[in-house]
């Protein structure tokens, strides 16, 4: 087995070295605290190929010395906005026909494995210790939660983030109708 060693590019946000599309899912941030937990969310959200990443309330943004350090470049290469108040950003990916799901323990939660995700979907993430606020919470559809088998209950955001992610991308590159050559897309060939 040879190692093939990580590149690490930057190229503008929308440009992809494979030309692929991005994939149709959103991630939206409310009120992230940790600079460094926003770096690793821009990171994973490269790696995922995701199509936009809202940043809203007091979750900080590009540029900062804190996520260029944990995102490695992908705060130029993932297309992302900021937005003080969340509500009108989830009210426009609804009017585009956009599922948004909370990712939150809810009475009304749904699995991971077992959640419905009709694409395009948005995945809504909150604050690291009191989660998505309640008027957020009320805009979306639904909301799923990853299942704990350990005793703390929760990982982190980050952590979360890419979980949530990688089970849509892989959700979607089960689908028949979503085409893309996995070779190229993950080796550059």
């Amino acid at each position: 087995m040879e190692k093939i060693l990580t590149r690490f590019q930057t190229e503008p946000a929308g440009k992809h070295p494979f030309g692929s599309d991005r994939f149709p899912v959103y991630v939206l941030l409310e009120n992230i605290r940790s600079l460094h937990n926003v770096g690793s969310v821009f990171r994973t959200s490269d790696a995922a190929r995701i199509e936009h990443l809202f940043l809203t309330g007091i979750t900080g943004f590009p540029p900062r010395r804190e996520i260029s350090k944990t995102a490695l470049g992908a705060e130029k290469t993932v297309p992302f906005t900021h937005a003080p108040d969340p509500l009108p950003v989830i009210d426009e990916l609804k009017r585009k026909n956009v599922q948004i799901i909370a990712v939150e323990h809810t009475r009304e939660s749904t699995s991971l494995f077992d959640a419905r995700m009709d694409f395009p979907v948005c995945f809504v993430f909150g604050y690291e210790i009191e989660g998505i606020m309640q008027p957020t919470l009320d805009r979306c559809h639904t909301a799923l939660q990853i299942p704990m088998f350990g005793h703390k209950g929760s990982v982190n955001i980050a952590v979360a983030c890419g979980i949530v992610l990688f089970e849509a991308v892989r959700r979607l590159l089960n689908n028949p109708a979503y085409k893309i050559d996995l070779d190229s897309a993950c080796h550059g060939t």
